[in-house]
């Protein structure tokens, strides 16, 4: 039967999550381009919703959550929202109307190609952004989301647990932005002219939107307004303090000081690495899962993507895709079953087989985006280019891909 306040909940939840790509997103990532970018920047994550939306109506929640194929993939049986209504599904969410659970899934399905985008900033053409957006979204996503939350999904079968989308979303789009940042090349001047952020108050505006809106995320995740979203709720900020505690004190002591910068890449890092465990681990657990993740991702940021000279530019990779294999791989050791009986206990807890559940699940995700994202971008390279010519770059993709300027200084 469909319960009101669990409704309730969710369709707030998914408004959270909605909001976390744009503005959040959108903040987050247009702050830190240069300013010849920033409105190019913003209008993929706006786009994005636009774009996701129609898709997952369509073709993509019947892909993701329709009736199983081959434990890989859902049918098109619920292409266009076929049989999808008000009565709750028992197999997804058995107290809010199928429909709303479409909808809360279509707002992850939403800001995971979105954060893609980070890696190739300032240099890829607009008319391939759309092409690989909607081809990412359909070949990549959808499968990985069937495989992990799908009835019938492989990985679902092994009791692989990804609570909110460690490994649907952040593995599948941070490990696809480190192939689009190495396929697509580093910006022109990379490594001997300045890039730094455009506006950090934009940064830490989106930073503290997707902070509020994760709760959505995580939370929302429980399906309902109960206990375990509760226990998810305080898993979730938890860890984005320890996070950004962390990721701030490292700075101290290498740098000498503190940054704004860091503290909300530190938090954002938080959130994505608690993201698989949030429903399965304890508070202190969570704080735990903050220090490593800010210490590991803070290490992939600041000192392998220098050493390596690859341009992630906004570190999509450094943070998703690094944040949400620690997060992964951390659930399999800190899980308890106590918090919630249907996930299980982790090594920690005597469980061993946990883990390798947990690392194959991240394994498979990461070569199949791998290889799917590498075809992918090489068709469109071949047919249409991937990257805007020299000049346009110089010149800044607001201009030469949208007309538009973020700013107009007056006389």
């Amino acid at each position: 039967m469909i319960n009101s306040g669990d409704t309730a909940w969710v369709l707030m939840s998914s408004a959270l999550v909605m909001m976390m790509t744009a503005p959040g997103l959108a903040f987050f990532y247009g702050g830190l381009v240069r300013r010849k970018n920033v409105l190019s920047t913003m209008m993929q994550s706006f786009f994005v919703l636009c774009l996701i939306s129609i898709q997952w109506i369509l073709w993509g929640y019947s892909l993701s959550f329709g009736p199983d194929t081959g434990h890989v993939i859902g049918s098109l049986a619920w292409c266009g929202l076929k049989g999808v209504g008000m009565a709750p599904n028992p197999d997804y969410a058995p107290t809010i109307p199928h429909l709303l659970f479409m909808a809360y899934q279509m707002m992850f399905a939403v800001i995971t190609p979105g954060l893609i985008t980070g890696a190739f900033a300032e240099r890829m053409k607009f008319s391939a952004y759309v092409i690989f957006t909607l081809a990412w979204a359909t070949f990549v996503y959808d499968p990985i989301c069937h495989w992990v939350w799908g009835t019938g999904g492989w990985l679902r079968s092994m009791g692989a647990l990804d609570f909110a989308g460690g490994t649907v979303v952040h593995v599948s789009s941070g490990i696809s932005a480190l192939v689009c940042a190495l396929i697509l090349g580093n910006r022109r001047g990379y490594g001997r002219e300045p890039m730094p952020p455009h506006n950090l108050p934009l940064t830490i505006l989106g930073a503290a939107l997707l902070w509020f809106g994760w709760f959505g995320f995580n939370a929302g995740s429980a399906l309902g307004a109960n206990e375990l979203a509760v226990s998810a709720f305080i898993a979730t900020n938890t860890a984005a303090a320890a996070a950004a505690l962390t990721w701030m004190y490292i700075e101290w002591k290498m740098v000498g000081k503190p940054t704004i910068l860091g503290g909300a890449t530190g938090a954002v890092a938080g959130l994505v690495a608690v993201t698989p465990a949030a429903g399965f681990v304890s508070p202190i657990s969570a704080i735990l899962i903050g220090v490593v993740v800010g210490l590991v991702c803070y290490t992939a940021v600041a000192v392998v993507k220098l050493k390596l000279a690859y341009d992630d530019s906004l570190d999509a990779f450094g943070v998703h895709g690094v944040g949400g294999i620690t997060g992964a791989l951390l659930t399999g050791l800190l899980a308890q079953k106590i918090i919630n009986p249907a996930g299980n206990n982790g090594l920690i807890f005597g469980n061993s087989s946990l883990l390798g559940v947990q690392a194959l699940g991240v394994l498979a995700a990461a070569a199949y985006s791998i290889a799917v994202t590498f075809i992918l971008l090489k068709v469109i390279n071949a047919f249409m280019g991937l990257r805007v010519p020299d000049e346009e770059e110089v010149a800044g993709l607001d201009i030469t891909q949208h007309e538009e300027s973020a700013y107009t200084l007056l006389d």
